[in-house]
C-alpha cells in the first residue's frame, strides 16, 4: 500500500509538539532514567523514521516491535542509537540483529536455546530478559529461568545487557494489580545472579503516574505523541501539558442534496426526513476510518457534521448543514475554529483506545511534517 497524497487526505504531523511533548516528560522524571521511545507501529501511525529523526538528539535509544521495524531505522543509518526489540524475534534471525547492533527481548530459556543451538556467532549480541510479571505475554516468571539464560549467555559470549517487565494496569485507578507486579519483578531482580546495565519497567503511564518506579529507562509511548495514555480515567499532573501530534484533514469531492425517503450508504442505513445536503469524502476503513464511525462527526467550517451512512472502503458521507463548494476542508481529527476532535474523541465513539485508532491510520494516508 503506498501513499495517495493526491487524494488530498492528509495527516499532519508536528515534529516540535513531539520534541516539548518529550522535554516535558524528560522534566517529569528527571535527568537520571534514559529515555528510550516506542516508535513501533510506524512511531503509533506518526511515521517512524521522521518521529525518530527528530528526537534522536533528546533521547537514548528506542524501542520497536519486531526485526523489520528496527531494519527500517538501520537502513541509511538513519539511527545509529540502540534500538530494543521489545517483542522478541525468530531465532534464526539473530545474526542479523548482531550485524545490525540490534538489542533483543529474550522471552525465555527455550527461545535462548534456539539460538545458540543455530550455529551463529553471537558473542557481542545484546539481550534484555523479558519477565511476565503479570501481564501474561512473553517472559520468565521466576529467577530460576532468569539465572540459567545468564549462565547460557555468558557461557556463548552474549551480554546480558537489560532485564524489564511491562504494566498491565499502570494507567488505571486501581493499583492492586500494578503492585502484585511490582512486587513480583522486584523479587526476581533480588535474586539475580548479578544486575545488568540496564532494569526497566515503566511505559508511558507507569512513568507519569508511578514516577518512584523509574529506573534506568523510561519507555516513552503514546505520551510523546501527545495523548494522555488513560484516556479519561486519569488525570495528567500539573505540570505535564501534553500535545496531540496529528490531525486528520480531507476534502469534499462531491455535494448534492437528496429528498425525503433517499438513502445512503451500504444497507441503505440513512434514510432522509427531508431535503438534505449530503457530502462524500475520499477516505474510508481502507485508511483506517472504520466502518462502525457511522453516527460520529466531523468539522465543516468550525460545525460538527454526522457521518451518515455506513462508511466504505474509500469513501464516506456526511450531512451538511448548506451545499459547500467542492474542494472544502474537512477536519476529522484537529480543530477547526472554536471546536476540535481528538483521537480521544473517537476511540470513546468506538468504545476503543485511542492507540488503536492512531495505529489504525493506513500507509494510503499521506503523512505531511511541520
Amino acid at each position: 500500500m503506498i501513499p495517495a497524497p493526491h487524494r488530498h487526505t492528509p495527516a499532519i504531523i508536528d515534529l516540535a509538539a513531539i520534541r516539548r511533548n518529550l522535554m516535558q516528560i524528560r522534566a517529569h522524571i528527571g535527568t537520571r532514567p534514559e529515555i528510550w521511545p516506542a516508535v513501533k507501529a510506524n512511531a503509533y501511525g506518526h511515521g517512524a523514521v521522521k518521529v525518530s529523526e527528530a528526537i534522536e538528539d533528546l533521547v537514548d535509544g528506542f524501542c520497536v516491535s519486531n526485526l523489520d521495524e528496527a531494519i527500517e531505522l538501520r537502513d541509511d543509518d538513519v539511527i545509529e542509537k540502540p534500538i530494543l526489540i521489545l517483542s522478541g524475534i525468530v531465532p534464526e534471525d539473530a545474526d542479523i540483529a548482531r550485524e545490525l547492533n540490534l538489542t533483543l527481548a529474550a522471552p525465555s530459556l527455550e527461545w535462548l536455546e534456539l539460538i545458540v543451538k543455530s550455529g551463529h556467532d553471537l558473542s557481542g549480541l545484546k539481550l534484555h530478559i523479558a519477565v511476565d510479571s503479570g501481564m501474561g505475554r512473553i517472559g520468565v516468571q521466576d529467577f530460576g529461568e532468569a539465572n540459567a539464560m545468564i549462565k547460557l549467555m555468558d557461557i556463548h559470549e552474549i551480554i546480558f545487557d537489560g532485564i524489564f517487565t511491562h504494566f498491565a494496569t499502570a494507567d488505571e485507578a486501581d493499583n492492586r494489580q500494578y503492585e502484585q507486579q511490582v512486587h513480583k519483578f522486584d523479587e526476581i531482580l533480588a535474586n539475580l545472579s548479578r544486575r545488568p546495565k540496564y532494569v526497566h519497567s515503566t511505559n508511558s503511564a507507569a512513568g507519569i503516574w508511578h514516577t518512584e518506579q523509574v529506573q534506568d529507562i523510561e519507555r516513552l509511548g503514546l505520551a510523546l505523541y501527545g495523548l494522555n495514555p488513560s484516556g479519561s480515567v486519569l488525570t495528567l499532573p500539573a505540570d505535564i501539558v501534553l500535545e496531540p501530534a496529528l490531525s486528520l484533514y480531507s476534502e469534499l469531492t462531491h455535494v448534492k442534496q437528496i429528498q425525503a425517503g433517499d438513502t445512503v450508504g451500504y444497507g441503505a442505513t440513512y434514510k432522509a426526513d427531508g431535503p438534505t445536503y449530503i457530502g462524500t469524502l475520499p477516505i474510508g476503513y481502507a485508511d483506517g476510518w472504520m466502518r462502525d464511525m457511522q453516527g460520529f462527526h466531523v468539522l465543516v467550517n468550525g460545525k460538527f457534521c454526522e457521518i451518515v451512512g455506513r462508511v466504505s472502503m474509500d469513501q464516506m458521507t456526511i450531512k451538511l448543514d448548506q451545499p459547500y463548494f467542492l474542494g472544502t476542508k474537512v477536519t476529522l481529527i484537529g480543530q477547526d475554529q472554536d471546536l476540535k476532535i481528538s483521537a480521544d474523541d473517537i476511540a470513546e465513539y468506538r468504545g476503543t483506545i485511542s492507540y488503536e485508532v492512531l495505529t489504525s491510520l493506513s500507509d494510503r494516508i499521506y503523512r505531511e511534517y511541520i
